[in-house]
């Protein structure tokens, strides 16, 4: 499959809430591309590249040997894309434009906190307009979080929400971010659905319709495991309509996540079990939305990946530890007023039970 010389080349903007499932649904999508020369960006809000590592430990930029293709994974660190687009945006994309040739598709993957809808404007910009258009904005909901009441305008929801988890008894930002991200959407993906009942899954779908004009469809999906066709080449050109779209930002000069703390954890191998039990009590205890990081456990020739969101943890051991690889745990924290001397302190404690 080849792109056309005189074509636009059809970006599709991946973005979502925090553990969502994007990084999940790219996977998906690169490991059925079917000859599809696709191109990605993978943003992320915080100082570790774990993202990047994630989708390079399951081969995708990678070469038979495993080793990483130079200008295959595009990594833009410093902050969201939304934010960072006049620093580094423009220069990634008139990389890709001079190899237009070789490629039939770009997917960006936003960062949990980023804002779709000024990420999507930059497709305007005469740079790039003639060689870019926007497919489509895929947001991707976290079934089971949605469902929580975490995000609800519907008081009895959030009260209920409130009473299960103490860190939801201020006003958070995130509702809006949320609505905004929806806000731009042209395919929602409902996702985690094998962790949802019938109950739950419509309560979800009503609450997120409200966001949505009709046409823009709400699709269910376990791990992101939807058709190609369903996903890319959609053909919105959203870049052409998304003024139209209206969000709680529209008339800020500019934004900034200062109402979100990102810091970075490094320890020593710790225990695994100790880990976990000391990561969900923080939980239960701070503000925090988001933890994920590569952990490394004593004895054990492989590197324990380990995500969060909110109360629920996923962990599996995605690779080996290289020769000459330093075997560290290193976790990224998102969250609000996150202090890192209280949370290292936790942490240390399981790595001298490990020692």
């Amino acid at each position: 499959m080849t792109q056309a010389s005189n074509a636009k080349i059809p970006v599709t903007i991946v973005t979502g809430f925090l553990g969502s499932g994007k990084t999940t649904l790219l996977r998906h999508i690169l490991g059925n591309a079917e000859g599809r020369r696709i191109a990605v960006i993978v943003n992320e809000f915080g100082e570790l590249g774990i993202d990047g590592e994630i989708l390079r430990g399951c081969g995708i930029g990678c070469d038979d040997e495993g080793n990483e293709r130079e200008g295959a994974l595009y990594e833009l660190a410093n902050g969201c894309v939304c934010c960072t687009v006049q620093e580094e945006f423009l220069p990634v994309m008139l990389q890709l434009a001079e190899r237009r040739g070789d490629i039939d598709a770009v997917i960006i993957e936003t960062s949990g906190l980023a804002l779709p809808k000024p990420l999507v404007q930059a497709f305007q910009w005469p740079d790039i307009a003639n060689i870019f258009t926007v497919d489509s904005v895929v947001t991707v909901v976290d079934g089971p979080a949605a469902a929580s009441g975490q995000f609800a305008e519907n008081p009895e929801a959030v009260d209920e929400a409130r009473r299960a988890d103490p860190n939801l008894d201020h006003e958070s930002p995130l509702h809006e971010l949320f609505e905004d991200q929806l806000s731009a959407a042209d395919l929602v993906v409902l996702n985690k659905t094998d962790l949802m009942d019938d109950a739950a899954r419509a309560k979800v779908e009503a609450l997120v319709r409200e966001e949505l004009p009709p046409e823009v469809k709400i699709v269910a999906a376990t791990e992101g495991r939807l058709p190609l066709a369903l996903l890319l080449g959609q053909g919105r050109a959203a870049e052409a309509t998304i003024h139209l779209r209206e969000s709680h930002h529209d008339h800020e000069e500019d934004h900034d996540h200062d109402e979100f703390d990102s810091l970075v954890i490094e320890l020593p191998p710790v225990d695994r079990d100790g880990l976990l039990a000391v990561l969900g009590k923080l939980v239960e205890q701070h503000t925090i939305y988001r933890v994920k990081g590569f952990v490394a456990i004593p004895g054990k020739p492989m590197r324990l990946l380990v995500q969060g969101v909110g109360r629920r943890f996923d962990h599996h051991f995605d690779r080996r530890w290289r020769d000459g690889e330093a075997q560290r745990t290193r976790l990224v924290f998102i969250g609000e007023d996150l202090d890192e001397v209280v949370l290292r302190k936790a942490l240390e404690e399981v790595s001298a039970v490990a020692a």
